[in-house]
């Protein structure tokens, strides 16, 4: 009789730590930790993430070309191209993000958001279009999500992105520079590089642009 009692009141504990949520769900994301969504994302938060700032129009010097023009049209996503990508590597890219007077003056990206974007004939065409060439396009395919990887710069602009597959990547990110910068207002400045990664190598790349 006792040995039942004491059964039952191991079960009822049970049954009260699951009902209270004090069970662990899951190892907890490591910070600064970065990648592929679901299971990559350096918070839970952003798996739901909104990757519509890389439909913007921005280029490094902040402005359109042709405000006006008509969204240029994308080519048709490729899926065997994107599917030929490795999805799990051990390469580490990280450096900083700021604008630059040229000499010691620098605004950095702080608390921004960073992409890595692997090099297809999709990105070539934004990179082109959109970041050289300043023309506003349509709307990226969903699916380009799911082969980002993405990170934050500290308050210093550092930023990392840790087990990167070998492959070449447009790193992407933006700067906020205000009166610094010439403008009248806080104003979005892009900035985009190609950087290569192989293996296990651990790339320096800082992303910078000019303030004028």
């Amino acid at each position: 009789m006792i040995r039942t009692n004491r059964m039952i009141g191991v079960v009822g504990i049970v049954l009260m730590l699951l009902l209270s949520g004090c069970v662990q769900r899951g190892l907890p994301v490591l910070p600064g930790e970065s990648g592929y969504t679901h299971g990559w994302s350096s918070s839970e938060e952003e798996e739901n993430i909104d990757i519509s700032d890389l439909d913007k129009n921005l280029t490094e010097s902040g402005a359109a070309l042709n405000p006006e023009a008509e969204k240029v049209s994308r080519i048709p996503f490729p899926v065997e191209e994107y599917a030929k990508l490795r999805r799990v590597g051990k390469g580490t890219v990280k450096g900083q993000i700021y604008l630059s007077d040229g000499y010691d003056r620098k605004v950095f990206g702080k608390g921004t958001r960073l992409y890595l974007n692997p090099k297809t004939s999709y990105s070539d065409q934004w990179y082109e279009e959109s970041y050289i060439g300043g023309h506003k396009m349509q709307k990226a395919d969903d699916r380009l999500f799911n082969y980002l990887r993405f990170t934050s710069s500290d308050q210093n602009g550092n930023f990392a992105f840790y087990g990167v597959p070998s492959g070449s990547y447009y790193l992407i990110g933006t700067v906020t520079c205000g009166t610094e910068c010439g403008y009248d207002r806080p104003t979005q400045r892009r900035i985009a590089t190609l950087v290569t990664v192989r293996g296990n190598q651990v790339v320096q790349k800082d992303l910078s642009g000019q303030m004028y």
